[in-house]
């Protein structure tokens, strides 16, 4: 629904969508025939989805940031960006995971690892981008507290500016109307 929103709002980027569109359908439709744990297709789907979430979270914040005027629909938008930087914080991390495997301690190790890890990331990048940090999930490797600096970063430039600029706009518009 994100991807018919955004190429309705942006008629410049639609062939753009449109090819991860197609190319989304093709892999994961290869993927669901093939059915294989490891297969080359299921880290198409996570580059995909890794990108796509990317495009997603970029429109959101890029949306939420030119709005003259605050509404419903804005609010919305605002609570969607932050969650989506979450997401795509999942993804770096998963990312780094995959390429290094033992970059995060603390997840949990049983026969569907790859599940727990993806669950046991999630968690790990939406603490980190609250700026929580309980600990039971510590990036070891250098790469993976990079990671964990710029998903923090990511959460607090997210509170402290965005939501700001859309707090402000809120205050003049109702300035405005008094």
């Amino acid at each position: 629904m994100a991807g018919v929103l955004l190429i309705s709002k942006k008629r410049s980027s639609r062939y753009l969508y449109f090819a991860i569109l197609f190319t989304c359908i093709i892999v994961f439709t290869i993927s669901a025939i093939d059915r294989g744990d490891e297969g080359v297709y299921n880290y198409f789907e996570f580059a995909i989805l890794f990108s796509f979430y990317c495009l997603v979270t970029y429109e959101i914040i890029l949306q939420v940031w030119r709005t003259k005027s605050v509404s419903r629909a804005v609010i919305l938008g605002l609570m969607s960006g932050y969650i989506c930087l979450g997401l795509v914080g999942f993804f770096i991390c998963m990312t780094i995971e995959l390429i290094e495997p033992g970059s995060f301690g603390g997840l949990s190790v049983s026969e569907f690892a790859i599940e727990n890890k993806r669950e046991d990331l999630t968690y790990f990048s939406f603490i980190t981008l609250f700026t929580i940090g309980y600990g039971d999930i510590i990036p070891i490797s250098r790469l993976a507290r990079n990671a964990a600096i710029l998903i923090g970063l990511m959460g607090q430039f997210y509170l402290v500016i965005v939501t700001a600029v859309v707090i402000e706009k809120y205050i003049r518009m109702n300035n405005k109307e008094n």
